[in-house]
């Protein structure tokens, strides 16, 4: 089938396309991460970026090439969401400056948008790595520089930028060894093909999906955030943890055995055990079926079984509450004078905005690693701040792109981004601002002192993989440092202190501890207790974070 242009109707159906290509894998792509962290997120950030575009798009009924320009790249750069969907909005960002204009898109055309998308998507990242989804991008803009003089067909053109863009993405474990070691591709540059081959599926006529949610302008961030809640179907009802004391013989043979049973009655099963106990969590329906398999090991302690399906409904009922005070407080709310300077903080856990309302923060946005924010939620709590110089404390790494991309779309207001790239970076930060400095020279000083703080985060592993030649098994506890793995062992609180050991040196003076929401006050106690006793000459403090994912955050300074 020969095809020598795109119009503009063909573009509108093929992003589409790309678009429900890319929804269609976002769990295997997040599946790919190379931490096996349970909040994998490259696929999710993508597809909420691309489908934040293509709702603008399905609502053009009379598709010209100006308005899906407008459309995607608009609807990209304000839905972009971490670092791979940044990326991404930035490569249509550059693609749809070359076709700006265009009646048809040919060889040459597609050629010179590929170009230009690598172009600008490379200018945005300060230290562009290599092994990524810039080089997938860069690979295929290559290969179609060097087909553009071969072929007008638009078909036999892109089946082989697509085809040469699979190989580079295959490369790029050669290119990146903490890619190789866990065993995976980049997220991203997958994430970006499966964009690809999805508009290439209907420009083939295959029969695609093309239904999107159309845009609706009036939608309030907090409303985005939480919809589909109400349509979210439990499989399995009960959250059922509990330990078993071991009593009778468990070797390699009885974890298998009791592992596939519970897998046979539910799911999100976590298994992890020594030479004495076996701590389990798993989703199921029947939690009597469960315990009763584990009293065949030994006796039971610590055991708690939460009802999913009420604790969805409570939680659906304070989402409409906190809209309501919201939609309310907006309503009420005085126009607050202009003031020198600001706080916006991401944050994550009701005990972490605490902190961050404590210290000075005037706007809080709701994220981190398991929802990272979109450039317009920045957009939103910039314009919500009355102040000439706003600062930004990102406080994940995976955040600092969007952050900048909404600083650059701004012109009334000074904005500066502190690259923190954890919590307790950000705690430091606005701790050490002083009212009586420049903003540059504020700036600087947040900078030095985010150097002096180390971090820790405490979490369990989703999958079997190695890294930094750290055999990981699934289940494990894992503590993730500032640069890598800090320790994996079996246990939440031996891992907490044997990372801990790593993390002071001899001029150390505090370790800061937050808890998560799955801990309870009192085991949080009972490893501050034993922190005080091991890090004797450390001052050791203690924070409810209430942070999902995560057991605890550390902080050493």
């Amino acid at each position: 089938m020969g095809m020598n242009y795109i119009d503009a109707s063909m573009l509108q159906k093929a992003f589409l396309a790309g678009a429900k290509g890319l929804e269609a894998k976002k769990d295997w792509i997040n599946e790919l991460n190379v931490f096996p962290v349970p909040d994998g997120d490259t696929g999710t950030n993508m597809t909420m970026t691309i489908m934040s575009a293509a709702k603008e798009v399905a609502a053009i009924e009379n598709p010209t090439m100006d308005a899906l320009v407008k459309a995607i790249s608009s609807g990209s750069l304000r839905g972009a969401r971490g670092n791979s969907g940044v990326i991404l909005s930035q490569l249509f960002r550059g693609f749809t400056k070359e076709i700006a204009g265009e009646e048809q898109i040919t060889t040459l055309v597609l050629t010179n948008a590929f170009v230009r998308a690598t172009e600008t998507a490379y200018k945005a990242v300060m230290k562009p790595k290599e092994g990524t989804i810039l080089t997938v991008a860069k690979g295929m803009a290559d290969k179609a520089a060097e087909l553009v003089t071969e072929t007008e067909d638009i078909i036999e053109f892109c089946q082989k930028v697509i085809d040469h863009g699979d190989y580079v993405l295959s490369q790029t474990p050669e290119m990146l060894p903490v890619l190789k070691q866990a065993g995976v591709v980049d997220s991203g540059g997958q994430g970006l093909m499966q964009v690809l081959k999805g508009a290439f599926d209907c420009l083939l006529g295959k029969e695609v999906d093309l239904s999107v949610e159309r845009s609706d302008h009036q939608q309030s961030s907090f409303s985005a955030d939480s919809r589909g809640l109400e349509d979210i179907d439990i499989k399995f009802g009960y959250c059922t943890e509990f330990i078993i004391n071991l009593e009778k013989p468990y070797d390699e043979n009885s974890e298998l055995d009791l592992k596939n049973y519970l897998e046979s009655i539910g799911d999100s099963l976590v298994v992890v055990s020594d030479d004495e106990i076996v701590k389990i969590h798993v989703h199921t329906n029947d939690p009597g079926l469960a315990i009763q398999k584990a009293l065949t090991y030994g006796s039971l302690s610590r055991m708690k079984i939460d009802n999913m399906r009420e604790e969805h409904q409570e939680k659906l009922i304070k989402e409409s509450e906190k809209l309501a005070q919201q939609q309310k407080a907006e309503k009420e709310a005085k126009p607050q004078p202009r003031k020198p300077y600001g706080f916006i903080s991401v944050s994550a856990g009701e005990g972490l905005d605490e902190i961050f309302r404590g210290i000075g923060a005037d706007y809080l946005i709701e994220g981190g690693q398991t929802m990272n924010p979109s450039t317009e939620d920045m957009l939103n709590a910039i314009d919500r701040v009355n102040a000439d110089t706003i600062y930004i404390l990102p406080n994940n790494k995976n955040i600092i792109l969007a952050a900048e991309q909404a600083k650059s779309l701004v012109e009334n207001k000074k904005v500066i981004v502190i690259p923190s790239k954890t919590i307790p970076q950000g705690i430091t930060a606005i701790i050490n601002f002083a009212a009586d400095l420049s903003p540059e020279e504020n700036e600087k000083n947040m900078m030095e002192e985010l150097s002096k703080v180390k971090t820790g985060q405490i979490t369990y592993a989703v999958r079997n993989t190695m890294i930094d030649d750290i055999e990981i098994q699934e289940g494990d506890i894992m503590a993730l440092g500032d640069h890598g793995i800090l320790a994996v062992g079996k246990d939440i609180d031996t891992t907490v202190l044997k990372s801990l050991q790593s993390m002071i040196e001899e001029e150390s003076e505090l370790v800061t501890i937050y808890y998560g929401k799955d801990v309870s006050p009192e085991e949080a106690e009972g490893l501050k207790e034993k922190a005080e006793e091991i890090f004797s000459a450390c001052e050791v403090e203690l924070h409810a974070g209430g942070q999902p994912i995560y057991y605890y955050l550390l902080s050493v300074e």
